[in-house]
């Protein structure tokens, strides 16, 4: 797995969403999503949302995504 991957995964599913992942080693990922669809959500859903655009990958090709997921206005 590859991070442009993930990212593009996460694009598809959060259309307006700003996406950086890192993650060296292809299996453990650190991804920082910024989203006007998280507003007014707590942290646990947003992680929720961005997992969903993921599907089956997580726990298979991506062990592990350490995940921020932030507003625009959080962004700043």
């Amino acid at each position: 797995m590859d991070t442009s991957t993930i990212e593009n995964l996460i694009r598809q599913g959060l259309p307006d969403a700003q996406v950086q992942v890192h993650g060296p080693d292809g299996v453990h990922f650190e991804a920082l999503v910024v989203s006007p669809a998280f507003a007014g959500k707590l942290p646990l859903a947003r992680h929720r949302m961005v997992y969903a655009t993921l599907g089956d990958l997580m726990g298979g090709a991506i062990h592990a995504l350490s995940l921020r997921t932030l507003t625009p206005d959080e962004a700043r």
